[in-house]
């Protein structure tokens, strides 16, 4: 399956594709170097593939792996990466490749967009998050110390290579990371979406399925991103969940996956929105029963609300006193408010 995102990224959609991927680099890709970002354990389960794949059309390739996690997300590793490109020689015409999840995705894609003012690079997204969602759009970004994503940049991949088949290697909690992210793209697009997943009752099942959901998100994305790549107006859709689920990685120093986190926002959030009235009765328990189908909590811990919204003021949808929430007026239909940021009680109080 493939998808062109007008004027940014080819992503193709194949199983098995992780080891004809020097094949496809050879279709577009004409000069000698590339250097692949990864983390530890992709590198022990994929690294010799990739290189010998790689090989067979004489590239010479340069491997840099980051330790796992969203602490590799900062700028200590990504001077490190910066560093190891300069040892390799690596030149403008050269090649960077991300191979892995959304972490590694993140940081290979702003080292490309920043390392001698733009580098070409790819994505081999191994996580289901990262198949359905970061490594599409452009967003690159790493962390600092007071939240996530706030040092980023727009810089589309020149291709997107999506091999359903690597999910088979992945834990399954990483599995319900990716399906946070995929219930999100149905809740504000989607109900056809949401009544496939809701149908799906075993890992067999979903498995079998996964092509199909993985096109869908993609297409989804890239429909939003051609109308708003700089995330000005609709693009923001694709945030339903986030505001909150960025503060709770951060409240509890990120032992939160990314998709978790946004799965309780989503819930927690229509919660709040049904109360007062944006959201039609009973979405927040659609998004509940859909959680429940997966086993993914919808229960918030303890949470210390002033942390929260202190994260919450430095939040990038923060902007001039007003926060652009994300909310649903029913399954498929998400929508964007601004609100003052004086009335976010209304939404966070008593979670």
């Amino acid at each position: 399956m493939k998808i062109k995102v007008l004027n940014f990224s080819t992503i193709l959609i194949q199983r098995g594709l992780i080891k004809n991927l020097g094949s496809e680099i050879n279709t577009f890709y004409n000069n000698k170097k590339i250097s692949i970002i990864t983390d530890e354990t992709v590198y022990s389960l994929y690294g010799k593939i990739v290189k010998e794949s790689l090989k067979e059309y004489n590239y010479e390739v340069q491997f840099i792996a980051v330790k796992p996690g969203e602490r590799s997300k900062s700028l200590e590793t990504l001077k490190n990466v910066y560093e190891k490109f300069i040892e390799f020689n690596l030149t403008r015409g050269d090649l960077i490749i991300a191979l892995g999840g959304g972490v590694v995705g993140d940081l290979a894609g702003f080292a490309a967009s920043t390392y001698l003012r733009g580098v070409d690079y790819v994505q081999v997204p191994t996580t289901l998050l990262s198949q359905i969602d970061s490594s599409i759009g452009g967003k690159v970004a790493v962390n600092l110390q007071q939240g996530k994503n706030l040092i980023g940049s727009f810089y589309h991949p020149k291709r997107v290579f999506i091999d359903p088949e690597v999910l088979h290697t992945l834990p399954e909690k990483f599995i319900k990371d990716g399906l946070g992210e995929v219930i999100k793209y149905a809740c504000i697009k989607d109900i056809d979406l949401y009544n496939r997943l809701y149908s799906i009752k075993s890992k067999e099942e979903l498995f079998s399925n996964l092509e199909k959901i993985i096109y869908t998100c993609c297409n989804i994305k890239k429909e939003v991103v051609e109308k708003d790549e700089r995330d000005k107006g609709e693009r923001m859709l694709l945030n339903f969940g986030h505001t909150l689920g960025h503060a709770i990685e951060k409240h509890f120093n990120y032992k939160y996956s990314h998709g978790q986190a946004v799965a309780l926002g989503m819930y927690h959030i229509t919660k709040k929105s049904e109360a007062i009235g944006y959201s039609e009765s009973g979405t927040a328990e659609k998004i509940k029963n859909i959680l429940i189908n997966f086993n993914i909590q919808y229960k918030l811990p303890n949470l210390n609300m002033d942390k929260i919204k202190d994260i919450i003021l430095l939040d990038k949808k923060n902007i001039s006193g007003k926060i652009n929430l994300i909310l649903l007026r029913k399954i498929g239909q998400g929508f964007i408010e601004r609100i003052p940021l004086e009335n976010i009680d209304k939404f966070l109080g008593e979670l």
